[in-house]
């Protein structure tokens, strides 16, 4: 802020902490230290994430200027989110760049971390009110491992269930021969014995972009091979790492031979595939 303005304003205070509204990443400083939310009106890249981290405010908001290539506009959110600062960022078009409380006041949530999920932020919400949840909710104290982002999608014959989770490391005991596995890490050889220990009803991971020599789905045939139907999508369409976006964005891009049997194609939505592979297994037909 310039013409005699203070850097920061102090849009709420609660009894956990402050709201403050600042206009550029630049303007947190030390006092906001496990305390405060700083709302600031520019983009949530790297380098401005470095200066919000480098005082560990208790969460921030920032603004995703048009995400941009290779998603420059909101990578800061996982910066932050490797420091457990819970984050999020506002859509461009709903917000005055470099006004804080412009941003408080009319930004709309675009994008937002893990532990800023965890303390109830979600995409559609006034900045104003995701700021209060930053500021009146911890995100869970989870060691990495545990977050697992698992959820059940669908539920299908004999009580199967279509399980997204982010990689197929996730996979539990009670997904054996009942789980179709939407994972999001790619389909290498590393990733065979987690296949072959938990051994879902069916699976789709990423091809993690092929690869030399396909390295990036080379599980899947012998995934085939002993039982397990398999699907990949194309990594350039679904976010590694993520299985929503395995299940929502995704297009399949390779099929073992049990998955192929049952009717699962390239070229197909990871959501239909699926669907298909939660059906019972094809029977043999009678000469």
């Amino acid at each position: 802020m310039t013409g005699g303005e203070p850097l920061q304003r102090v849009v709420h205070t609660g009894e956990r902490g402050r709201i403050v509204a600042v206009g550029s990443a630049y303007d947190t400083r030390p006092e906001n230290r496990g305390r405060d939310v700083v709302v600031n009106a520019s983009y949530c890249g790297v380098l401005p994430a470095r200066f919000v981290g480098a005082h560990l405010p208790r969460g921030a908001i920032g603004v995703d200027c048009g995400i941009g290539p290779e998603g420059a506009g909101i990578n800061g959110l996982w910066f932050l989110e490797a420091l457990g600062v819970p984050a999020a960022t506002a859509d461009v078009m709903t917000v005055r760049l470099g006004d804080g409380p412009d941003l408080y006041e009319h930004g709309v949530i675009s994008r937002f971390n893990q532990p800023a999920g965890a303390c109830g932020v979600t995409a559609g919400q006034p900045v104003g009110e995701a700021a209060r949840f930053l500021l009146e909710n911890d995100p869970a104290g989870s060691r990495p491992e545990e977050v697992t982002n698992r959820e059940v999608m669908a539920t299908g014959p004999g009580g199967r269930r279509i399980v997204c989770t982010d990689s197929i490391a996730f996979g539990l005991p009670e997904d054996r021969d009942s789980s179709v596995l939407v994972t999001a890490g790619h389909t290498g050889r590393s990733a065979l014995p987690y296949l072959l220990d938990v051994r879902p009803w069916a699976f789709i991971c990423s091809d993690g972009g092929r690869g030399r020599e396909d390295s990036g789905i080379a599980a899947l045939a012998p995934a085939g091979e002993a039982g397990i139907p398999g699907a990949t999508v194309d990594a350039k369409l679904a976010a590694m790492g993520d299985g929503h976006s395995t299940y929502e964005d995704g297009v399949i891009s390779a099929v073992n031979e049990p998955a192929a049997a049952r009717g699962v194609r390239a070229g197909m939505p990871a959501r239909e595939a699926a669907t298909l592979l939660l059906a019972d297994h094809p029977t043999e037909e009678t000469p």
